[in-house]
């Protein structure tokens, strides 16, 4: 029997359907082994050797996987077909030669793009060896991560409080974040009018035209920059004669996009589902990874995880076959549709990604599968079978108009398009951010040069002009491809960290800078420079490229980046807290310090009027205060007055402090704050006035009279406890919004609102919370949750929620859901990629030495470790 080793249980389900009882299937869980949690797991004085380490189940599950090796004949390596992949394959390999279990054991490495059962048995009949340079790719990308990490981290623990952590393409994306969130402080709005004119031709029909010349001299959108100038222009086309000068129109076609990429799936699956792009990949495995249709396993779509564009010709046969059966051959193109990538250098993996079969149809799937996995499946369908429809034909019309006002010659415009054959619009259209409204989709009556038109109406309207708009997760991941700063199997995961470690925030689905990310990007604007420049990021990214391509020595690589950043740290060592505070301020002044409506110096202290403001570094974050403490105690939060949601200054909030209106039972003033530790409000001045905080995510901007009021009549009784009959009550405390009853209290979660969260809602709460007390941390009993199935090693899985938000439960195992994943489409096969993950870190902990399985001898911890040395674990773990 042959033992085949893939990535998740649900992988090994499928293809051991496939295979049959010559071989067994087994599943490693992503990474059996990574870099120990501590410095110098890499180490660049020995030539980069890299210690590896392998604990809690992850150790078993290997120790099971040498057990079956040792009665195989031959082991079969299926792990995923990209750099990942490969490199999970090696570290399987070298940890059983490690064990001394291999011997003479025909080693063989398989890959599909597919889980068919025809793709799974073909490659089965074209091994081949690991890859070797591809793994030296991974084994460069790991220690430049890890080097980043754990050297770069702790400066700013010593540097900046209140950072979490540095990364080396995390931080360049946060940097796009950022340079945004700095383009919309410093941006002056700017205003200008338009002129339209609604006519009508001699048949009666309307239609709209603008201005675009007067007297000999092209008019563009922002010319017009005053009211006088718009009433000018409106007060001679009220007395204005209109002749059509000319009409012309022109044929266009419209091509289809090509199928998708991980980049663009993510970005459709974020415009069209809401999906945000952890999600997405979410799904999107499982599909690969296969569905049960109906006594049959199979995967519905190609690998996910690729730049490629281009299908196999089979693929592109079949969505042929599926067009001209359901719409005809008008829509299907003389030549089949053959598509390039614009990246830079294509992932491993590169056919796009597409269903397995297009036979398989959305309609006919949707009963097989979850809601989220329907509509991802549905949009990955219909995008592959419009790219090898026929194009689109339109027909653009332009009509030049011009209006006669005496002497003075004023020109207009009308524009308008049509559809004369859909093409691949019947069945799909690529969105778009930011979209706006195209007046060009609309279709001019006709009309022809010399004819005269009549007004019905003048309008000048008045605009301005608005910031460049902040990042969606689906234009930040646009604009990383196109800057060549990350691959397609990082993406997701950087989004995640960056809004895990609340260095942003997504709101209404735009992703805002916050004060702690502003800080650490101008911090490394400041000191580390280079490694947040976009051109370095995409050519060490470049680099990595060439080395998966047997071009480049990886440890040639490291050297070169080595010398330079390690140079980088050490110029840290010697840096001053004043030269920290000094470069912050300059970086950040717009953002912090806003100009005043009066033109006063917006440093100027508002409470003694000599001191200045500065930025402050203190122990439980960063803040704004007066020069000339202690005499001034002025503070603020950081951010400009009244704004950390990113309001226009309009003089309504002077002092850090914004009147909402009176309370109407006492008459006192009910006011918006700035406190050192975030916005607040209150209710009258004096000694110890009420106050209260804002809800974690509540933006300053959405605070109004009566939500203040609401949040002033904190903590509220929202029900009785149907045992005791006393109160259950409802308020924000330090950890944020909770319930309680007597001395018990269930943390509110985000999906709860606590100015409004119900009785039957907050009873359950509080009666989980209390069926739990007898654990530590309050979680419930153990046979409370949602099951999910049995763990492989026996015993029930469990979805519940506690005090730490929702997790799964194997045995005495807690792991948190993410926050990006709804806990109610929680799958067993994730829970048990979760829960291996916490096993495996929370070995490090618990598990003996002699667990560990590493590749060079560990070195002897000193007894007191330096702040590196605490650094956590820069993990990349892969999902099942």
């Amino acid at each position: 029997m042959k033992l085949v080793i893939v990535e998740s249980p649900a992988k090994a389900k499928t293809i051991n359907k496939y295979l049959g009882s010559g071989y067994e299937v087994v599943a490693s869980f992503g990474h059996i082994r990574d870099l120990p949690a501590k410095d110098g797991s890499v180490d660049p004085d020995g030539d980069f050797a890299m210690t590896w380490e392998v604990d809690g189940k992850a150790s078993k599950r290997v120790s099971e996987i040498a057990a079956a090796v040792k009665q195989a004949d031959g082991l079969i390596l299926a792990t995923d077909p990209d750099r990942e992949g490969e490199a999970i394959s090696w570290h399987i390999v070298e940890t059983l030669k490690q064990k001394r279990v291999l011997k003479d054991t025909p080693i063989q490495r398989v890959t599909f793009n597919a889980i068919t059962k025809d793709a799974v048995k073909e490659a089965m009949a074209k091994p081949r060896e690991i890859d070797q340079a591809l793994v030296d790719a991974y084994l460069a990308r790991r220690a430049l991560d890890y080097l980043v990490g754990f050297r770069l981290s702790p400066v700013l623990w010593r540097k900046l409080p209140g950072a979490r952590s540095a990364g080396r393409v995390q931080s360049v994306a946060l940097r796009l974040v950022c340079d945004r969130e700095r383009e919309i402080d410093t941006f002056v709005a700017r205003e200008y009018w338009s002129l339209v004119a609604l006519l009508s031709t001699a048949a009666g029909q309307p239609f709209e035209a603008r201005l675009v010349g007067a007297d000999g001299k092209k008019i563009n959108r922002l010319d017009v920059g005053t009211g006088a100038e718009a009433e000018a222009f409106k007060r001679d086309l009220e007395n204005a004669a209109f002749t059509v000068t000319s009409v012309e129109a022109k044929p266009a076609k419209r091509h289809p996009s090509p199928p998708f990429t991980t980049s663009t799936l993510q970005q459709e699956a974020s415009r069209k589902l809401g999906l945000s792009p952890a999600r997405t990949m979410q799904i999107a495995q499982r599909l690969y990874e296969g569905i049960d249709l109906g006594g049959e396993t199979v995967g519905l779509i190609t690998y996910m995880r690729t730049d490629g564009v281009d299908m196999a010709p089979e693929a592109i046969g079949s969505c042929r076959g599926v067009i001209e059966r359901d719409y005809g051959s008008v829509y299907l193109p003389q030549v089949p549709r053959r598509y390039s990538t614009k990246a830079k250098n294509a992932q491993e993996a590169h056919e796009a990604v597409r269903p397995t079969d297009m036979s398989r149809r959305p309609a006919q799937m949707s009963r097989h599968l979850d809601d989220e996995q329907a509509k991802l499946y549905e949009l990955i369908w219909v995008r592959t079978l419009a790219s090898q429809m026929e194009s689109a034909e339109l027909e653009r019309t332009t009509a030049d108009i011009v209006a006669q006002a005496g002497p003075r010659r004023i020109d207009l415009r009308a524009t308008g398009q049509v559809v004369k054959f859909e093409g691949f619009l019947k069945l799909y259209s690529e969105s778009k951010d930011d979209e706006g409204e195209d007046d060009e989709n609309k279709r001019l009556p006709a009309m022809a040069a010399g004819e005269k038109v009549s007004k019905r109406e003048i309008k000048a309207t008045q605009h301005f002009t608005e910031p460049p708009p902040r990042y969606s997760e689906a234009s930040l991941v646009k604009r990383m491809e196109e800057l060549g700063i990350g691959r397609p199997s990082t993406y997701a995961s950087i989004l995640a960290v960056l809004k895990e470690r609340e260095y942003v925030l997504l709101e209404k689905k735009r992703l805002h800078a916050t004060d702690k990310g502003m800080l650490v990007t101008a911090f490394l604007e400041s000191f580390f420079a280079k490694y947040v420049e976009f051109d370095f990021t995409a050519g060490l990214e470049e680099e990595l490229d060439r080395v998966s391509n047997h071009e480049a020595d990886w440890k040639d690589v490291l050297r070169r980046f080595w010398e330079d950043f390690s140079t980088a740290i050490d110029r840290t060592k010697e840096l001053r807290f004043a030269e920290v505070i000094d470069a912050l301020n300059d970086i950040m002044g717009p953002h912090i310090f806003p100009q005043k409506a009066d033109g006063g110096d917006p440093r100027s202290c508002p409470t003694c009027g000599t001191g200045r403001l500065s930025l402050k570094l203190g122990k439980f974050g960063s803040f704004i205060g007066c020069s000339s403490y202690p005499e001034c105690r002025y503070t603020r939060q950081l951010g400009a007055p009244g704004q950390g949601d990113g309001e226009t200054p309009d003089g309504s909030m002077q002092n850090g402090v914004r009147v909402l209106g009176k309370d109407p039972v006492t008459g006192q003033d009910v006011t918006l704050r700035d406190g050192r530790f975030g916005p607040f409000v209150q209710l009258g001045e004096g000694e110890k006035p009420k106050r209260s905080s804002l809800p974690k995510g509540t933006p300053p901007s959405a605070i109004d009279l009566e939500k203040a009021l609401a949040l002033l009549s904190l903590p509220r009784e929202v029900a009785r406890h149907p045992e005791s009959g006393e109160p259950i009550l409802a308020g924000i405390g330090r950890f944020g919004p909770y319930v309680q009853h007597g001395k018990t209290y269930a943390n509110i979660g985000k999906d709860d609102d606590v100015l409004d969260i119900g009785a039957n809602r907050a009873i359950d709460l509080i009666v989980a919370k209390e069926s739990g007390a007898g654990s530590r941390f309050g979680r419930a009993a153990a046979d409370a949750g949602r099951p999910l199935g049995d763990h492989p090693d026996g015993g029930p899985v469990t979805q519940g929620a506690g005090r730490y938000g929702p997790y799964v439960k194997y045995g005495k195992i807690y792991a948190n859901i993410p926050k990006d994943t709804d806990p109610a489409g929680i799958t067993l096969e994730r829970a048990l990629e979760l829960i291996a993950a916490k096993a495996g870190a929370g070995g490090k902990k618990a598990a003996p030495k002699k667990s560990a399985a590493k590749t060079s001898p560990a070195k002897k911890s000193p007894a007191k470790k330096s702040a590196a040395a605490k650094a956590p674990a820069a993990k990349a773990k892969r999902p099942g």
